[in-house]
């Protein structure tokens, strides 16, 4: 058995005494990733030496660095700015029926919820939102919700780790539940790519969305959306150029064929031309790619592991192992979290998010056990205070 990826730390600009246990909110950039973006800025700064092919490459890398994190052909991926973007798109290609459902998980984060529930009173269907489970089995309860009886479920648009507590999906489970009665699934998958096997062949969603700027070591605004080929001959969000087969300012005439490209690259955005970010965005995900998602995976399953050891016995309350996703730790407190208790874990150099009254704890490559211990000893010290 192959020993685990060490600590990536060298990788990145991050000082010995920070433990930032924050790559669910946003991921420090790599070193490589920052050096990638002066030299986009540097392109930027002397548009006439850029070389007439470098866009085209440029594209193609991106759209071939986000395919490869989630199993699919680069042909089916198109360049957006933001998850929001992408379920926009996918709201304009797939009309869900009046009368029918539209599944949506409870405090789900807004990016995969709010388009459908502008659309509903318009287009007459239902957003059905899957209530928070007790137990903490989200893909049970959403299994549940798509077998009741009643208006027939169109749609899931959903995240494969919530946001908020980390709870993980069986998305395998549900696109089977969901395909048994002819519905479509949308995949928010800003928690998952790159950190978790959602290989698209296999789940086979019509949809499936992720940003660059938390897991994947990327900038904020650059995002990539994965259409199954049955939804590739829809309307573009946006009508440009680039999304047409003829349509082209170097000749005459200007609209010689509006006829839309083939693959999903008719949905890519307008001013998808960024020479500064999609660069970035390709290098951080060629990096995951380096590392291979199961070694990513393993070595912040180890640490989160030891997270739950120490916090365990300080007295947070943790949630069922088997049912979060391996990178992430969302903790709860008996008598609730104490006011400015996040703040004071940064103040000790101890850096995790506040999220819908749970402590969201989410390591990366970049930390390792010296960063758990320096964590759990600032949340015993804090806990000690406020009490």
């Amino acid at each position: 058995m192959p020993p685990m990826l060490p600590s990536q730390r060298h990788l990145f600009d991050i000082p010995r005494d920070i433990a930032y246990l924050n790559a669910a909110a946003w991921s420090p950039l790599p070193l490589a990733v920052q050096e990638a973006g002066r030299n986009g800025a540097g392109r930027k700064g002397r548009p006439w030496e850029i070389d007439p092919g470098h866009q085209a490459r440029q594209f193609d890398r991106a759209r071939a660095a986000a395919a490869a994190l989630i199993g699919a052909a680069a042909e089916d991926v198109a360049l957006i700015s933001s998850v929001g973007y992408g379920v926009a798109t996918a709201g304009k290609v797939f009309a869900p029926p009046a009368g029918s459902r539209v599944l949506v998980l409870e405090d789900d984060h807004s990016s995969p919820v709010l388009e459908w529930m502008v659309r509903a009173p318009i287009q007459g269907f239902a957003v059905d939102t899957v209530k928070r489970p007790s137990d903490g089995d989200w893909t049970a309860a959403v299994e549940e919700a798509i077998a009741r009886p009643g208006a027939p479920v169109s749609l899931a648009s959903i995240s494969n780790v919530h946001w908020s507590d980390g709870g993980a999906l069986d998305m395998d489970r549900i696109s089977a539940a969901l395909k048994a009665r002819g519905a479509a699934l949308l995949i928010d998958a800003t928690h998952g790519a790159g950190m978790m096997d959602v290989d698209v062949r296999r789940i086979d969603p019509d949809f499936l969305i992720f940003p660059t700027y938390k897991w994947v070591l990327g900038p904020y605004g650059r995002a990539f959306l994965y259409v199954a080929k049955r939804r590739q001959d829809g309307v573009p969000l946006e009508q440009t150029a680039h999304g047409r087969r003829g349509v082209a300012a170097e000749r005459a005439p200007y609209f010689a064929d509006l006829a839309y490209v083939d693959g999903a690259r008719r949905y890519d955005m307008g001013e998808r031309d960024h020479f500064i970010g999609l660069e970035m965005a390709a290098v951080g995900m060629e990096i995951m790619a380096a590392l291979g998602q199961p070694s990513i995976q393993e070595r912040c399953a180890m640490l989160t592991a030891r997270l739950e050891d120490g916090l365990a016995a300080a007295g947070a309350i943790l949630p069922r192992r088997e049912l979060r996703a391996p990178h992430i730790l969302c903790v709860a407190f008996p008598g609730g979290m104490p006011a400015g208790f996040v703040e004071r874990l940064a103040s000790r150099g101890a850096h995790a998010a506040p999220r819908l009254g749970r402590l969201r704890i989410s390591p990366h490559v970049y930390n390792d056990e010296e960063d758990v211990d320096r964590f759990v000893a600032a949340f015993r010290a804090e806990l000690r205070a406020a009490a």
